[in-house]
């Protein structure tokens, strides 16, 4: 059995302003389908990582409780 080269880094979770993987720069589609694909297409897609983390946040943004909480506050006084 012949190993598949992957980018994946476990960092599993999508840029949702871009549709790119936070960790590798693939698309969801693009992931999934990553074991059936050519070696020839994983190569063309792994050439264009690197300009597509560029255009990533490097980690996700996440609603921390604090400013979820103040979002909220906000909200209700606006109301």
């Amino acid at each position: 059995m012949t190993a598949i080269e992957s980018p994946c880094i476990l960092v599993c979770s999508i840029d949702m302003k871009t549709g790119y993987c936070f960790g590798c720069g693939r698309t969801g589609n693009e992931i999934s389908d990553w074991m059936s694909m050519a070696p020839h297409q994983r190569s063309a897609i792994m050439a264009t990582l690197p300009a597509r983390l560029e255009t990533v946040e490097r980690r996700p943004r996440r609603e921390t409780r604090r400013s979820r909480m103040a979002r909220e506050r906000s909200q209700e006084d606006s109301a």
